[in-house]
């Protein structure tokens, strides 16, 4: 496998918009393209993620149309889809197809549009990425899920309702840094602790935003790489799968996913957590951040809570998570996610991110889950 690096990213403001997907996957790509110093010409490949495109535009068959909004018609396109991780399985795809030696330059992100739809329609769309038989002819949806972890969580460590709303304070304080996120605005414990359940024991600031958004990346092989103005290296892309169903998970309180992919990003990219300096993971529940900081093997299990409860996630703490706001504060545009997650890890490892740059910050790990953590995608960068 020849060496891959991010060269450029483009991530548009998070929030209502009124563009199609494919328009917003346009708006992202063109920066990116921009960012890399490429000609649109030199891309060879396009992977477009987005998830309910078909439900909320009647869109299906997305990925040609975002190539031909983009003005690359000829350009092969492949949409992608695996619920919330959908964009870094694209990443990872196209990093194999750049190391494989097929593509020497390929664009991938994602794009969702769903604040167009009443919540209830939305809510209802996300339940799809559950089980059809056992899990959503109960009407459960992922609320209810996390919910049912974070009782598991609590149960088996005494991890705290305060604890999470923790988690909850410090991404709003980063988001509030970030000009892209689509909550600017700081938080208390007690504007949490007295914000409406839910799901008990999640209130409705333990949970992330419906949010419209797109992220795009340029990957590009060692010899453009070196050529561009500030490559990113990937260290590694693991993905893992875990049951579809709830009822056959083994512990709700571990991400077993997680701990798969974390191992197979360590492994391939010959380094461990303790060298990890900014991470940028899937907080879609407050609780999702504590059980992820556990199954990336940055704390011990069952303490997840008390590292947010203590600021060591925090900008300036031992570790910081989520600079950017996380889906927490900068909201999360399901197809989109991941592709953000990662060009927020770039600008850090560039030195780029102003006034939530993590100082000295030379590996980023990025997290992201699908679904019930179904499918867990795990990617580490240098910039060396």
């Amino acid at each position: 496998m020849r060496r891959v690096a991010v060269i450029g990213v483009g991530v548009t403001k998070f929030g209502k918009h009124e563009r199609t997907c494919a328009e917003l996957f346009a708006e992202a790509a063109a920066d990116a393209i921009q960012d890399a110093g490429v000609s649109p010409r030199t891309i060879q490949a396009i992977y477009f993620g987005n998830v309910v495109g078909g439900e909320g535009e009647r869109q299906l068959h997305m990925g040609p149309q975002a190539g031909s909004v983009l003005g690359l018609p000829a350009v092969p396109t492949t949409r992608f889809e695996t619920a919330c991780a959908t964009s870094h399985s694209a990443f990872r795809h196209a990093v194999m197809e750049v190391g494989a030696g097929i593509s020497d330059v390929v664009l991938v992100g994602g794009a969702e549009r769903v604040l167009n739809l009443p919540t209830d329609v939305a809510t209802e769309y996300f339940a799809f990425a559950s089980d059809a038989v056992f899990e959503q002819s109960t009407g459960i949806t992922f609320p209810g899920v996390f919910a049912l972890i974070a009782r598991a969580h609590m149960t088996k460590h005494g991890t705290t309702e305060e604890q999470m709303a923790h988690v909850a304070v410090k991404n709003h304080r980063h988001g509030a840094l970030n000009p892209k996120a689509q909550f600017q605005k700081e938080i208390t414990i007690e504007d949490v602790l007295a914000s409406a359940k839910v799901a008990d024991p999640l209130k409705l600031y333990d949970c992330c935003p419906f949010t419209d958004g797109a992220a795009a990346l340029v990957v590009a092989a060692v010899d453009v790489a070196r050529k561009s103005r500030n490559p990113i290296w990937v260290l590694s892309s693991a993905a893992a799968s875990d049951s579809m169903c709830l009822h056959d998970k083994k512990d709700l309180s571990r991400a077993l996913a997680t701990e798969r992919a974390a191992q197979a990003a360590y492994r391939q990219a010959g380094r461990g957590p303790e060298d990890v300096d900014v991470v940028e993971l899937h907080d879609c529940f407050t609780i999702a951040e504590i059980v992820a900081t556990e199954g990336l093997g940055f704390f011990e299990p069952g303490t997840g809570g008390i590292a947010a409860e203590k600021g060591w996630t925090s900008l300036g703490g031992k570790l910081p998570v989520n600079p950017s706001g996380g889906l927490k504060a900068k909201g999360h545009p399901i197809g989109a996610t991941g592709a953000a997650q990662i060009a927020e890890i770039v600008t850090q490892l560039r030195g780029e991110a102003d006034p939530r740059q993590v100082d000295g910050a030379r590996v980023g790990l990025a997290h992201t889950l699908g679904g019930n953590a179904a499918t867990v995608l795990v990617s580490l960068f240098g910039s060396e």
